[in-house]
């Protein structure tokens, strides 16, 4: 890379020119509602992946404001997401907290290079089976580590692995706790059935409520943060015995996080290569399609270096304060959105609007019950995955839904980066095959040529990309009946691409007709392939009146021969 094209210019900079004070009040008015959504979400995404709630806040809260102050896109929020649970509960149970500590700051490394490097681009190339596979696996995964809180199951601590985690789940059915499972069902109802309340009749009046004035007032308010006070209130005032996070943790710090170091050392970070290529990999790829989703939106567009760049920057600085990875956030992004954010401000604002409820009202939180909690996240994980693919999958290809299918099941089964490992590999093998089931060498009859050839000439036309994938295709010209007494032209003006691969298969058929008397003639290369054998020499030894620029000059060489 060329280092004078490095550019680190925020979205912020630019986002800042005109603001006005109406823009301002349509920020703050954002950004505050984006941060009454994130409390709960915040707290839930880290109790389900093994961390301390307030690490879920620190973590939206720092790393929320760092995303937005420097990120690529004007409306995007950062903060902990449902998309890392697995993957922090997997390595904090095989690594510990420190272990995780030190990965997200190694993946901050990783993600802020890709960002220097403007690899961001390359993000987008990634298979659309491939990333609604392991999206619908995660979602699966989230759903499945929430039942145990959902039903109030006596289990002391729920394992990594797929299999083992529905061993536990039967082996502890017997212990459903009745006042937990109806919180939670409670809790899951009115998640699901809170917008329905406000879906206007086809003549434009409220469907369910009968107040309007009443409606326009409960409209604005998030179904997450309903279900926390309404779940929280009945706790509170009868006294119910269900697990909270006083009783599981202790309640919420009320105060800023202290400045901690990791145990860092080289041979800690090499044992950690797997979990940090696996944080840097999701994040990349959760920011970069939520800032999509975004440009989809607001008809803007980011700058996918620049986003990777601040998350890297947040990804390094959040572990310090004991936060968990963080990343763009989709459902967030689009309520910041459609509650008229205009610039990262509203983004810093949600983060500076979370440090004043931490500071002013963690006590609060000490009777939250996790059933409701492990209810948001159910809502969070059907709302996640993309089920109706599977249902559409009769409709596309077979490569389509082995790539969608195996990487669901890899997610669910093994880990996120063996499946998108596994799916690339699969992706590239899949691509190959296509584009050599496309590659076709076919003989030109006599009488379509433009001149009519000499006996003991024949003419080849190659249509596609002469690759590594296609060299078979080749061998066909080098058998004993398809060589001819005088001359062999290819015509190659259909012939897109050529690697070393496909030069060598040339060289080889170039050979073998010289061996038995035969000239080899190209007619028409394109410029990469022309400049490929003329940088290799090949050319040369071929000839260079055997390589001449049309089908009529080609046999009018071979026909002098």
């Amino acid at each position: 890379m060329n280092i004078s094209s490095f550019r680190f210019r925020p979205a912020l900079v630019d986002a800042l020119k005109g603001y006005d004070r109406t823009r301002f009040i349509h920020d703050i008015a954002a950004g505050l509602t984006v941060g009454v959504v994130a409390l709960p979400l915040a707290m839930a995404f880290a109790i389900a992946s093994g961390a301390k709630p307030e690490a879920g806040i620190f973590t939206a809260i720092i790393g929320g404001f760092l995303i937005s102050a420097l990120g690529g896109s004007r409306v995007q929020i950062g903060g902990p997401a449902g998309a890392f649970i697995v993957i922090i509960y997997g390595i904090i149970e095989k690594y510990g907290l420190g272990g995780l500590l030190i990965s997200t700051i190694c993946a901050g490394v990783l993600l802020f290079a890709m960002g220097v490097f403007r690899i961001g681009t390359w993000i987008r190339y990634i298979p659309v089976p491939i990333v609604i596979g392991f999206t619908n696996g995660i979602a699966v995964l989230i759903a499945l580590s929430q039942l145990k809180d959902f039903f109030g199951l006596a289990i002391v601590r729920m394992p990594g692995d797929f299999f083992a985690q529905i061993n536990v789940l039967l082996a502890h059915a017997q212990t459903v706790q009745p006042i937990t499972l109806a919180i939670a069902t409670a809790s899951l109802v009115l998640m699901f059935s809170w917008p329905a309340v406000f879906r206007n009749n086809p003549d434009g009046s409220p469907k369910a409520f009968r107040f309007p004035r009443l409606a326009g007032l409960l409209k604005p308010l998030p179904s997450p943060i309903l279900v926390l006070v309404l779940s929280t209130a009945a706790v509170t005032l009868f006294d119910l015995p269900v697990e909270t996070i006083g009783s599981r943790f202790g309640g919420i710090p009320q105060g800023l996080p202290n400045f901690t170091l990791p145990p860092l050392s080289w041979d800690v970070v090499k044992q950690l290569f797997a979990p940090t290529l696996t944080i840097a990999l999701l994040g990349a790829i959760e920011s970069l399609l939520c800032a999509r989703v975004a440009d989809n939106i607001t008809g803007q567009r980011h700058d996918p270096n620049q986003e990777l760049m601040a998350q890297g920057a947040a990804n390094f600085i959040v572990p310090f304060f004991g936060g968990i990875p963080a990343t763009g956030t989709i459902a967030r992004t689009v309520t910041n959105i459609r509650t008229g954010a205009t610039s990262p401000v509203a983004g810093m604002v949600h983060a500076l609007g979370l440090l004043v409820i931490v500071l002013a009202a963690a006590p609060l939180a000490t009777n939250v019950p996790l059933a409701a909690l492990a209810a948001i996240l159910l809502h969070v994980a059907y709302n996640m995955g993309e089920w109706h693919e599977f249902r559409r999958l009769g409709k596309f290809s077979l490569n389509y839904r082995i790539l969608l299918v195996s990487t669901f099941l890899l997610t669910v089964i093994f880990d996120l980066t063996v499946a998108v490992e596994v799916g690339l590999v699969l992706a590239c093998v899949f691509f190959i095959f296509r584009v050599s089931s496309l590659t076709q060498i076919e003989q030109i009859p006599a009488p379509a040529l433009p001149v009519w050839p000499a006996p003991g000439v024949v003419a080849y036309s190659i249509f596609g990309s002469l690759f590594f994938g296609a060299v078979g295709k080749m061998e066909v010209l080098t058998l004993p009946s398809r060589i001819p007494e005088k001359a062999m032209i290819l015509k190659m003006t259909q012939l897109i691409n050529l690697d070393t691969t496909g030069l060598d298969a040339l060289e080889t058929v170039h050979k073998t007709l010289q061996k038995n008397g035969c000239a080899l003639i190209l007619c028409g290369p394109n410029h990469q392939p022309l400049s490929l054998m003329t940088r290799t020499g090949f050319l040369d030894r071929l000839g260079v009146d055997n390589c001449v620029e049309d089908l009529t000059h080609a046999v009018m060489r071979a026909n002098s021969l």
